[in-house]
């Protein structure tokens, strides 16, 4: 999942509000809506009772399907594109707590300043293309067209990270954006050849200079949240070729790498001893 919340005590931000998380053969063969019961079981969970904004990458249902009742329940503005718009006005969202993102302009709510940077879905997008009339569920999967892509710089203080779900990248995207880490989409990553994935690596995490990697949207988003993560069925995803290359280059590097824990709350800038890299014996 790409569902990240961002809280200093005063002000909670969550990316890709996504809880409803229907099954594989509704996805495929069925209508999707939202699931009122999962969003609050959702929300509970991870202890979040206000929001101030909820920030959409992308327009997949995977990312937009349930985040304008997110932040309606939360009483959120919604930022996105112009298909996220578009999906909010068809849920009955109110247009005027609704936030165009505005590609390399930023913005600050409370103490966090944040800036959509544009970015692009990894390969095999399988909804490509804009939404542009009021999307009223229930839709098919394939109704919820990716829009426009983008990565999430945040800084908050002298801290900066990046919020980067999808995996592929635009040459110069990031330029002059520096993060301490780097919250990585890897779905799909594994199916890409060692050319792509070493390009990856250097414009997210080496062109950053992040000093740490936590891997995001590498589960299979098919199972309910109230059962265990796990990654992605081998007929979508190699996940661990992706992990053995993500593994290898942290190591390479001495960028420190781990996988989320769904729930637990971390200081993304707290500092960890980086993985050391490798000793030879001549």
């Amino acid at each position: 999942m790409s569902t990240i919340l961002l809280d200093d005590g005063e002000t909670a931000i969550l990316t890709d509000g996504f809880f409803s998380r229907p099954g594989l053969l509704r996805m495929r063969f069925g209508r999707l809506r939202p699931h009122p019961a999962r969003i609050a079981a959702g929300l509970h969970r991870a202890g979040i009772e206000r929001l101030d904004a909820v920030f959409v990458v992308h327009s997949h249902y995977d990312h937009a399907l349930d985040s304008p009742e997110v932040a309606a329940a939360t009483g959120a503005r919604l930022i996105g594109s112009p298909s996220t718009h578009n999906i909010a006005r068809g849920q009955g969202f109110p247009d005027d707590r609704f936030q165009p993102a505005v590609t390399g302009e930023p913005f600050t709510i409370g103490r966090f300043t944040l800036t959509a940077l544009p970015s692009r879905h990894s390969p095999g997008d399988i909804a490509p293309g804009r939404i542009d009339q009021p999307l009223r569920p229930p839709v098919r999967a394939t109704d919820y067209r990716t829009g426009d892509c983008y990565s999430l710089h945040v800084r908050h203080g002298t801290h900066r990270l990046l919020i980067h779900a999808s995996a592929h990248s635009l040459p110069g995207a990031l330029d002059g954006h520096h993060a301490d880490t780097v919250y990585l989409g890897i779905g799909a990553l594994g199916r890409q050849n060692e050319e792509f994935r070493e390009e990856y690596w250097h414009r997210l995490v080496t062109s950053t200079g992040a000093r740490r990697v936590v891997p995001i949207h590498w589960d299979d988003f098919f199972r309910p949240l109230d059962r265990p993560l796990r990654p992605f069925r081998a007929f979508l995803d190699d996940f661990p070729a992706t992990m053995g290359f993500l593994t290898r280059k942290a190591e390479s590097t001495g960028v420190s790498l781990a996988l989320p824990v769904m729930g637990r709350r971390t200081d993304p800038w707290q500092p960890r001893p980086a993985t050391p890299p490798p000793t030879c014996a001549g």
